[in-house]
């Protein structure tokens, strides 16, 4: 009894967190476990199954734990792998839908590919860490084996836009640098201290910066794609919006906000990040004076959207985000497309936040696919 006991939770403990593949994650779980699931799924799929073998060699009296216990082990097999089936899905049309974006190829591989499932993350490239404004820092890395000035990816990193730095994610700049793009993944003042906008203007004063050392860091002056993450998706893409700058060629965003006044009106002192206090210290308020209300409109790409001044843009979110709610970017999508503005809106099923985490899982290899078609689109002078 104790064995099959002892047996039967680790195949519910399984079983639980493959769920969080297929649902959006409750405030008390913690939100990277979503992650886990959704991005390691396939190796869990296999010790799940491995589990299943063992429970199925011991099996005991009373024989319906050891049956329980195996239905669990099925049912978190088939979670697991729920991102697996879904990014073969997503990837048998994201050429396509790329395409219809941009006509550049890219050097086009395949979206998604089992075996690279276990490929191992890019080698690293070698760091500059520079202070380009009032003690602010950016990290540099050289675009690897490009012969000629190299487009420049100003990468704006996350974390609620009160924490976080420009070391998010390390990994993800070195695949870009070896893509052959020069990265200056940036810091920025960050609230309650400074609100907004102060983080564009950080975003601007890097981007001039670089521009003052172009031909010291073989990077082209007049070709720079803004990416963030979440809380720096927001401020790369009202950047791009309203900075009138002819360099910003491109702007990439992984589940951000666009729109803050509709950000303010969705948001709840009791959810995963309590955003009514982030957005209070961001924006220095809620939007109830004509002040304020001029200070979210400005942060917001959304609003921002202007025939004359064209942004090439690709959007990504996972539809069981419980921190950045998907709408966000169907919202910014729909406005896009209304204004006849070059998009690509890219939503992953099984995915929440930070899905690119893993270079090499299902949303990773995705997001890899997606930004480097993006990138050479939007670069390329072919």
């Amino acid at each position: 009894m104790l064995l099959q006991l002892g047996l039967l939770l680790p195949a519910l403990a399984l079983c639980g967190l493959s769920l969080l593949t297929c649902v959006r994650v409750p405030v008390i779980i913690p939100w990277r476990a979503t992650v886990i699931a959704g991005e390691y799924g396939h190796s869990f799929a296999l010790g799940a199954g491995g589990w299943a073998l063992i429970i199925w060699m011991l099996r005991g009296e009373p024989m319906g734990l050891s049956v329980a216990a195996i239905l669990f082990c099925g049912i978190a097999i088939v979670c697991f792998l729920r991102p697996v089936f879904s990014a073969r899905r997503v990837s048998a049309t994201l050429h396509e839908q790329m395409t219809k974006g941009w006509s550049s190829s890219g050097g086009d591989s395949s979206a998604f590919s089992l075996r690279r499932l276990w490929k191992a993350r890019p080698d690293k490239v070698a760091v500059e860490t520079h202070e380009y404004t009032g003690g602010v820092k950016l990290d540099f890395r050289r675009a690897v084996n490009r012969d000629g000035a190299a487009p420049c990816v100003i990468m704006i990193h996350g974390g609620g836009w009160d924490s976080g730095d420009r070391v998010e994610i390390p990994f993800f700049n070195d695949w870009l640098a070896r893509e052959g793009y020069a990265v200056a993944s940036v810091d920025y003042r960050l609230a309650p201290e400074h609100i907004w906008p102060a983080q564009r203007d950080d975003v601007l004063s890097a981007m001039q910066w670089l521009k003052s050392h172009a031909s010291e860091f073989g990077i082209d002056p007049k070709k720079f794609v803004l990416m963030g993450r979440s809380a720096g998706g927001q401020i790369a893409s009202a950047t791009a919006y309203t900075a009138q700058d002819e360099s910003i060629c491109g702007l990439i965003a992984l589940y951000a906000p666009h729109d803050m006044p509709f950000a303010w009106s969705v948001s709840r002192p009791d959810d995963a990040l309590n955003s009514v206090n982030l957005m209070r210290q961001y924006l220095g308020g809620p939007p109830d004076t004509p002040e304020r209300e001029e200070r979210y409109r400005s942060a917001s790409g959304h609003l921002n959207i202007a025939p004359a001044r064209q942004v090439p843009t690709l959007l990504m979110h996972g539809l069981i985000d419980t921190l950045v709610w998907y709408r966000h970017s169907r919202r910014f999508a729909a406005s896009l497309t209304e204004a006849g503005q070059p998009h690509v809106l890219v939503e992953l099923p099984w995915a929440a936040h930070a899905f690119e985490y893993n270079l090499s899982g299902p949303a990773g290899q995705l997001t890899t696919y997606a930004v480097r078609r993006f990138l050479h689109s939007v670069t390329d002078d072919s």
